[in-house]
C-alpha cells in the first residue's frame, strides 16, 4: 500500500524545558501595565485588599481580564497564565478571583469605572494621538472619515443554561439575561453596559439613560466637551425620555445629538401615501457609492403634529425604501406596493438625506462589536449570583478593551483590524523559548511563524511608547 501521509515522523516526550504559550498573551498584560490600567485599578481597589494578602486586586482583575481576551469563558481558565510563571509572574488562583469578584460590590464596580478605566482611558488615547497623529480614529460613513465620537447603545440576549439569579424568560423565547451595552464606534472600545433580566424591557428610557451616562464618563474630558457626539439606538432607544436626556447633554456644554430607529404604525403609513413619487432622492451604500432601487424622503412635515410631542425641538423623522431581499418579512402595505421601509429620527439640522441615512445604518456595526464581545466572555456568565456575574461583565469590558488598545497602539494591517478568533491563533496563543542572558529574559518565538515578525514589532512599539510620570 502506498503511503498518502507527508507528515514528519516524531517522537513525543515529556523532558522539555524553556517552552512557554501564550506568548502574545502577555502583550496585553504589557498593554495594561503600559497604558496605567493596572496601576489606576490597584488605587481604586485599594480597599479590597486584605491584609498579608499576596496578590493585588487590581493586578488580579487585569489578569484574568487578559485570560478572557485569551479565550477563557470560565474564571477557572485562568489557569491558562497561572501555569506559565516564566511569562507571566505569579498570578492568582480561580479561588482568589473567585472571592475578589464576590466582593465586588455597585461601589467598587463604580470605582472600577470611573476612576480607573477612565484615567487609562484618557493615557491611552494620548498614546494614539503619540503615534497616529489624532486621539482616535475617525467614524467613517459612506466612505468619508468624520471628526465625530460615535457612541452605539444596542442590548443582547445571553442563553444561560442553568438556573442563575435574576435570568427569565426572554422575548425570544429563551432564558438568560438581557444586558444593555454602549460601544464606540470609533475605537471599538466595550465604554459600558448593565446586566439586566432577561425579561427587561428593551425601550426602557432610565437603563438607556445610565448606560449612556456611564459612556460619556468614559470619554476623555477634553474630547467629551471638545467633540461632537453622535448617539445611535436602534427603535428601542427612541423614548421621549432618553432623546430628552440626549438634547440635555448639550446644557452640560457637550455636543450631542441623537439618531435613533423610529417605528413604523399606521400614521407613518398614512404619511407614506401622501409623499410624492419626485421627492424620493437616492440613497448611497456603506461606500458612499449608489445604491441602486434605495429612495430618501423625509416624513416630518406630513405626520400628525400629535407625533412628534414630547421629543426634542427639531427632531425630524427620515424614512428609507428598498426592495425586500428574499425571505424579507413584509406587512400588508409593503406587499401591497412593493417597497420595504425603515423609518429614523435625528435632531441633526442639516446634511442631506443620503447621508443622514449612511450614518444610522451605520449603527449595524454595533452588531459586529456584540458578537465580538460574545466570544471575549460575554457569552457565558460564570456564576448563579447576580453580583458575581456582574461584576464579570466588567472583566468583559476590560477583556474586549484590552484587545482594542492592542490593536489601535501596536499593531498594523490586517492585525490591526483583525477579530479575536483570528488573533488568537496569529498572536496570543503562539509559543516562545525562554533563554537568560546579559541579564535580561527573551522569548524567541519560531523564526518560520508567519506572524512572528509582527508579534515582536508589536512588543518593540508598545514599549516605545510614552508613559505619564508617577
Amino acid at each position: 500500500m502506498q503511503a498518502t501521509t507527508t507528515r514528519p515522523r516524531i517522537i513525543v516526550t515529556a523532558d522539555g524545558a524553556g517552552v512557554v504559550s501564550h506568548v502574545g498573551s502577555r502583550l496585553l498584560a504589557d498593554v495594561a501595565d503600559r497604558t496605567t490600567l493596572t496601576g489606576e485599578l490597584s488605587q481604586a481597589m485599594t480597599g479590597l485588599r486584605r491584609a498579608r494578602a499576596r496578590h493585588d486586586p487590581g493586578r488580579v482583575l487585569v489578569d484574568l481580564a487578559v485570560a478572557v481576551a485569551d479565550g477563557a469563558t470560565t474564571i477557572s481558565e485562568i489557569d491558562v497564565l497561572r501555569d506559565q510563571r516564566e511569562l507571566f509572574g505569579a498570578v492568582a488562583s480561580d479561588s482568589t478571583c473567585w472571592r475578589l469578584l464576590d466582593r465586588l460590590d455597585d461601589a467598587a464596580l463604580r470605582a472600577v469605572a470611573a476612576a480607573a478605566r477612565a484615567r487609562a482611558r484618557e493615557v491611552v488615547w494620548d498614546q494614539h494621538a503619540e503615534r497616529h497623529g489624532r486621539a482616535f480614529p475617525p467614524a467613517t460613513v459612506a466612505g468619508r472619515d468624520l471628526d465625530v465620537l460615535v457612541i452605539d447603545l444596542d442590548a443582547s440576549i445571553v442563553i444561560c443554561h442553568s438556573e442563575k439569579e435574576q435570568a427569565a424568560p426572554t422575548f425570544k423565547r429563551t432564558f438568560g439575561y438581557h444586558p444593555l451595552m454602549a460601544f464606540c464606534d470609533n475605537t471599538g472600545e466595550f465604554l459600558a453596559g448593565m446586566l439586566r433580566r432577561g425579561n427587561a424591557g428593551a425601550n426602557t428610557a432610565a437603563d438607556h439613560i445610565t448606560v449612556l451616562d456611564h459612556a460619556l464618563a468614559q470619554i476623555p474630558d477634553q474630547h467629551r466637551h471638545g467633540r461632537p457626539i453622535l448617539v445611535r439606538a436602534d427603535t428601542a432607544g427612541c423614548t421621549k425620555g432618553f432623546l430628552a436626556h440626549v438634547r440635555g447633554q448639550q446644557d452640560k456644554l457637550m455636543s450631542c445629538e441623537f439618531s435613533v430607529g423610529w417605528a413604523i404604525t399606521d400614521r407613518e403609513r398614512a404619511a407614506l401615501a401622501m409623499v410624492p413619487r419626485k421627492v424620493w432622492t437616492d440613497a448611497v451604500d456603506a461606500d458612499g457609492g449608489h445604491r441602486d432601487g434605495a429612495g430618501l424622503a423625509e416624513l416630518t412635515g406630513l405626520l400628525p403634529a400629535t407625533s412628534l410631542e414630547g421629543y426634542p425641538a427639531g427632531t425630524r423623522v427620515i424614512v428609507r425604501r428598498e426592495r425586500p431581499h428574499p425571505g424579507a418579512q413584509l406587512d400588508l402595505m409593503e406587499t401591497r406596493d412593493g417597497w420595504r421601509y425603515t423609518c429614523f429620527a435625528t435632531d441633526t439640522r442639516a446634511g442631506q438625506l443620503a447621508f443622514l441615512d449612511a450614518r444610522n445604518r451605520a449603527h449595524a456595526r454595533v452588531e459586529d462589536r456584540i458578537r465580538t464581545a460574545k466570544d471575549t466572555g460575554l457569552n457565558h456568565f460564570p456564576s448563579r449570583t447576580f453580583a458575581i456575574n456582574s461584576a464579570w461583565l466588567h472583566v468583559v469590558m476590560l477583556a474586549v478593551d484590552l484587545l482594542a488598545w492592542t490593536q489601535h497602539l501596536a499593531l498594523d494591517g490586517h492585525l490591526a483590524k483583525a477579530e479575536p478568533k483570528t488573533l488568537r491563533y496569529r498572536l496570543l496563543h503562539v509559543a516562545a523559548r525562554i533563554t537568560r542572558g546579559q541579564r535580561r529574559t527573551f522569548a524567541r518565538i519560531q523564526q518560520s511563524w508567519p506572524w512572528a515578525t509582527d508579534l515582536a514589532t508589536a512588543f518593540t512599539r508598545l514599549h516605545a511608547l510614552p508613559v505619564p510620570a508617577g
